[in-house]
C-alpha cells in the first residue's frame, strides 16, 4: 500500500518519521507531506499564509501525481489533527481514486466547517492568542518539538467546500487517541465508535499518537484492508 500522512498544526512531514519507517520495514510506500508554510527553513512569503484551499491543493497535487504515475498500490490518505480538514477536502475532490481515508484523532468536517467552528474553546483561545503578533502566523505552543513552526492562521479559521462525494467510495478509518485534556474529539469520538460505516481503533496514548505510539499507529495502518475489502 502507498501511504501518504499529513501532519496536523505546527507539524512537518518530520512527525511521523518513526511511523514511516515502521511501514517501509512492512514494505509499503509512505510519503509524509510538509504543508506549505510548515517548511522547517521557514516560509517563503511570510506576509501570505497559506489557507485551507492552498493546503488541499498541496496534498491534492501530491496524491494525483503519485496515482498518474500507475504502479497500481492501494492509496491510503491519512491526516492528524488539523491534517484531517486537509485530507477531507482532498477526498472530496479525487474521489474514488483513493482506497483508504484515515482521521487520525483529527477533525472530521461537513461542507462549511472550519478547524476553527469544530475544536474546543482551549484551541480556539490559543489560536487568538498565538496569533496576537501579527495576526497571521499562530505561534508555537509550548511544550512541542524544537522542529515546530509556527501556523498560518488562514488555514484554521477558512471554511471547507466539500460536494458531499468524499465518503462514496472509500473505506474510512477513526483512530481515538483517547480522553486527553481538552480534547475536540471526545463526542465525535464516540459518534464514529458506533457508525457501521467507520472503522474505528483507540490507540489511547494522547493527541500525539505518532510520537507516543508509532508502532501501535503503524500497526493499525499496516491492517488496513486492501480495496476489495472497503467497498
Amino acid at each position: 500500500m502507498k501511504f501518504v500522512l499529513v501532519p496536523g498544526g505546527w507539524q512537518g512531514g518530520w512527525a511521523f518519521d518513526a511511523v514511516a519507517a515502521e511501514l517501509r520495514r512492512e514494505g509499503h510506500r509512505v510519503e509524509a507531506v510538509t504543508l506549505a508554510g510548515l517548511e522547517e527553513d521557514g516560509p517563503a512569503d511570510v506576509g501570505n499564509p497559506p489557507n485551507l484551499d492552498a493546503h488541499i491543493d498541496q496534498v491534492a497535487g501530491i496524491v494525483d501525481r503519485g496515482i498518474d504515475r500507475g504502479d497500481g498500490a492501494p492509496l491510503a490518505l491519512c491526516g492528524h489533527s488539523y491534517g484531517g480538514m486537509v485530507i477531507a477536502g482532498v477526498a472530496d475532490r479525487l474521489g474514488d481514486r483513493l482506497d483508504q481515508l484515515v482521521f487520525i484523532d483529527a477533525y472530521v468536517p461537513a461542507d462549511g466547517d472550519s478547524c476553527w467552528s469544530l475544536t474546543s474553546d482551549r484551541f480556539r483561545e490559543s489560536f487568538i492568542l498565538g496569533a496576537g503578533a501579527d495576526g497571521r502566523w499562530v505561534a508555537v505552543p509550548g511544550g512541542l518539538d524544537p522542529r515546530s513552526r509556527p501556523h498560518p492562521l488562514p488555514s484554521f479559521v477558512q471554511s471547507i467546500r466539500l460536494g458531499g462525494t468524499s465518503g462514496s467510495a472509500h473505506g474510512r478509518t477513526f483512530i481515538s487517541g483517547g480522553a486527553w485534556p481538552g480534547s475536540p474529539f471526545t463526542a465525535l469520538a464516540e459518534r464514529l465508535r458506533h457508525d457501521p460505516d467507520w472503522r474505528f481503533h483507540d490507540i489511547p496514548v494522547g493527541h500525539n499518537i505518532a510520537r507516543r505510539d508509532p508502532r501501535g499507529l503503524a500497526a493499525v495502518l499496516d491492517a488496513l484492508p486492501p480495496a476489495a475489502g472497503t467497498r
